[in-house]
């Protein structure tokens, strides 16, 4: 996901957060995990801690597959996904 797209999607859970709490929450998770993922990659590498490298690259593409993993499920009727627009 671009960072446009990321954006977006927030702004529409930002407008529309009172009526989808717990997709609100889950974004903020999935951005946190994205943040950390590249903050934690400098600190990793000061500090030597290469088995814990891999965990990053997670982190970065996280909201990617968080989408596709919620627009897979939208397609299928399994649940509903209104911020899909919003991409």
């Amino acid at each position: 996901m671009t960072l446009i797209q990321l954006t977006q999607v927030k702004r529409w859970l930002f407008l529309h957060g009172r009526r989808h709490p717990l997709e609100l929450c889950a974004w903020d998770m999935v951005l946190t995990a994205w943040v950390l993922g590249w903050v934690a990659l400098p600190a990793l590498l000061l500090i030597d801690a290469w088995p814990m490298l891999p965990l990053c690259p997670a982190g970065f593409l996280l909201p990617g597959f968080y989408a596709s993993w919620r627009t897979r499920l939208h397609r299928s009727g399994r649940l509903r996904c209104d911020w899909l627009t919003a991409l």
